[in-house]
């Protein structure tokens, strides 16, 4: 009896002192979200503020505003130009480590690890990536095998239309060639030339265009004939493939290159030089005017001095927070992501059907209904993802690929690397081809650096199933008990999130009377 009541008495005195633990902690993010507030509020204030005299703004006002005014026009040219600067921070890391040139076309020779610096890397497939300018070196022929699959995009990652208008940046089974591979003619902005007949014709709105090409293999230990098929890629001038730079294929695997969106001010450097190369291609009078605005004007020198880069940089780290912000939402401009509305599962384009796989928006990121570009939106993938095309958004059941992201748990809490989670994948995942999950750092949305060789589990890799049929899958820093085969770790103190991939989404996933459990934490 005395135990007992020894127990009981010190359980009483310990939920005491949790409870008041817990008042504490709350008081203390209340003061420093207040804190925060007006700080915000303070600082909003000494703008609107600031003195006059005689009506007219003091020296140093004069000089706050324009600063402030530099800085802000900075970040929210950022933020307009987030896709442009994700294409250039995958540019530039891959020229600087692989080389340049429309001969070069860097291969991922093994999947893809942690080492590779990019947003949202997927692990079960090889990729091929390359940067071409049309502007100089003309017209470019690609001749692509049977069977590849790739994209054409131009800088603002836009899917290239092809002549004829049904098909608009696939190469391969959603392209025009459906498959059988062929020739396919990259023309830039404008062009009047005669056009050869026996191509694909693709119209860039941009001299420069990114391709984008993955490899698709059967056996996980035997990947050479994803590689050698996608070394059977050619790129050349239409003035002649007898003249042309023979082909180069750098093995990107396990290099250290750091491909991410440019996050410090060197962004406005690489602004300018895309200006240069494309004028009024790459944007309309108001926006080349928000760059002329910061210093960036085509043709002039770009010469900010010691105070002005300052501001630039800082302006770029906060554009790039606040990309990082947008990023994580689950409703922009009114529009929720979720696929379903009882599961935590993203997609910007969770609203599409069949007739209409994009939903509300075009691939453009502009709202067809109201004819205006969604940039949140537009924000919202640039800053986590790249690359998006007809063939890969495809409801056509067995076809193209569909996409899922968890941010938080079932309850709504972010993910964290300390934590133990559950994923619970009901019984006939409705992949015709391979489903996988793959985490990814919360920081840069980059591979999780997460000690094991991929931060990936799939279906080909063979992960255990329930007497159900249904599949658990693990996440956090050890492996529960016997279930090493169906966990990713993660790292306690780096907050990451999850895509789950269905290559091939069959009927259930296309009509989602399928649905993955949310990722529960495990007490």
């Amino acid at each position: 009896m005395n135990a007992t009541i020894q127990i009981s008495t010190t359980t009483k005195t310990t939920h005491k002192r949790n409870l008041l633990a817990a008042a504490l902690v709350g008081v203390l993010a209340m003061s420093r979200l207040a804190t925060q507030g007006l700080a915000q509020e303070t600082r909003f204030d000494e703008l609107a503020n600031l003195p006059f005299a005689e009506g007219r703004p003091t020296k140093e006002t004069a000089q706050t505003l324009r600063d402030e005014l530099l800085f802000q026009r900075a970040t929210q040219t950022y933020l307009w130009a987030m896709p442009l600067i994700n294409t250039l921070g995958m540019q530039v890391g891959s020229e600087k480590t692989f080389g340049a040139g429309y001969n070069v076309l860097p291969i991922w020779k093994q999947r893809l690890d942690a080492k590779t610096l990019v947003t949202t890397p997927n692990s079960d497939v090889l990729y091929a990536m390359s940067y071409v300018d049309l502007g100089k070196d003309g017209p470019l022929v690609m001749e692509a095998p049977p069977m590849l699959q790739g994209i054409l995009l131009d800088y603002w990652q836009r899917p290239i239309p092809v002549d004829g208008g049904k098909f608009f940046g696939d190469v391969g089974l959603f392209g025009p060639d459906r498959g059988k591979g062929g020739k396919f003619l990259l023309l830039p902005p404008r062009y009047k030339g005669a056009v050869p007949k026996g191509y694909f014709v693709y119209r860039s709105g941009t001299y420069n265009v990114f391709i984008f090409l993955r490899g698709f293999y059967e056996d996980p230990k035997n990947l050479t004939p994803a590689v050698a098929h996608l070394e059977r890629t050619k790129i050349y001038p239409l003035n002649g493939e007898a003249g042309a730079k023979p082909m180069k294929f750098p093995d990107a695997s396990g290099v250290p290159v750091n491909m991410l969106p440019i996050s410090d001010g060197s962004a406005f450097d690489q602004l300018k030089l895309l200006v240069d190369r494309e004028g009024d291609n790459l944007a309309g009078s108001d926006w080349l005017g928000m760059l002329a605005a910061i210093g960036i004007v085509k043709g002039q020198p770009f010469t900010p001095d010691a105070h002005t880069r300052e501001i630039l940089d800082r302006a770029a780290k906060t554009g790039y927070k606040t990309s990082r912000v947008i990023g994580f939402e689950e409703e922009v401009n009114g529009r929720s992501f979720r696929v379903f509305p009882d599961r935590r599962w993203l997609n910007p384009l969770a609203d599409g059907t069949p007739s209409n796989p994009s939903g509300a928006l075009n691939l453009s990121w502009i709202n067809v209904a109201g004819d205006y570009l969604d940039l949140d939106t537009r924000i919202w993938f640039f800053t986590d993802y790249y690359s998006v095309s007809p063939g890969m958004i495809s409801k056509i059941p067995g076809k193209g690929a569909g996409y899922m992201i968890a941010f938080t748990d079932g309850a709504g809490t972010p993910l964290s690397g300390g934590g133990t989670y559950r994923l619970n994948l009901p019984a006939n995942i409705p992949a015709a081809n391979f489903w996988s999950v793959t985490l990814y750092e919360a920081e840069n949305a980059s591979g999780l650096a997460n000690g094991q060789p991929f931060p990936s589990v799939g279906s080909r890799d063979k992960p255990a199933q329930n007497a159900d049929g249904s599949t658990e899958l693990y996440f956090g820093p050890k492996a529960p008990e016997g279930k090493q085969g169906n966990w990713l770790a993660t790292v306690p103190g780096r907050g990451y999130f999850a895509i789950l991939r269905l290559y091939g989404p069959t009927e259930a996933a296309v009509e989602k009377t399928w649905k993955p459990g949310d990722i529960e934490k495990m007490e």
